[in-house]
């Protein structure tokens, strides 16, 4: 575990390497098709050591984009890694710094933030479903303050408004726009206030 070697396919394992008959004395062949050797299911196992599995495993999910420790720990446990053996694997990522939730905590507040709008109060407890720490979250989320929430929520009615239907009750279009930005985390004080800044008789 002291180096992270390169993603790699490890040769497969096969049920029937030699291609002999089984127990009714039929021929199994070498595979399906082609002489090629059928690869291992889940059920049967892992195809490699548990050691290098976890860490294929590890970096093939960091390829695709930052994952915190419990993701992986999770990943980690579906594809049968024993429990001891992920711990070592994710303590020596979290070493090498490839695995840093309080980085992935500040990424995902702005991204989320700007992508989807999202409030301090929604975006807290997506950091907390993805196993981050009280303290780590409470840092990544002092990127965002109350003008920015404020902003946010003034963007998305905004463009709501463009999307309800001409003519439309103004109680009905408030109560819509006011739930849309309950779903996004805000509360009700906020979300009234910011619809019936943005959203008047004239605007529709």
């Amino acid at each position: 575990m002291d180096s992270i070697p390169a993603d790699r396919n490890e040769p497969a394992a096969t049920d029937d390497p030699g291609g002999g008959p089984d127990a009714s004395g039929n021929s199994t062949g070498r595979g399906r098709r082609g002489g090629k050797p059928r690869r291992t299911t889940a059920e049967h196992g892992p195809t490699e050591d548990p050691e290098a599995a976890a860490r294929a495993i590890i970096l093939r999910q960091l390829t695709g984009s930052a994952k915190s420790r419990k993701q992986l720990s999770e990943k980690l446990a579906d594809r049968g890694i024993p429990e001891d053996v992920a711990r070592q694997a994710l303590d020596r990522f979290e070493e090498l710094q490839l695995i840093d939730d309080g980085a992935f905590a500040d990424s995902w507040v702005i991204s989320r933030a700007r992508t989807r709008g999202l409030s301090r109060s929604a975006l807290g407890r997506e950091l907390r479903e993805k196993g981050i720490d009280d303290e780590l979250a409470a840092a990544a989320l002092e990127q965002l303050d109350d003008d920015d929430e404020l902003e946010m929520a003034r963007e998305l009615v905004r463009k709501k408004v463009r999307t309800l239907p001409a003519g439309l009750d103004r109680d009905k279009g408030v109560r819509r726009l006011v739930s849309m930005l309950g779903r996004k985390g805000y509360g009700p004080g906020t979300a009234f206030r910011v619809v019936n800044e943005v959203w008047t008789l004239d605007s529709h």
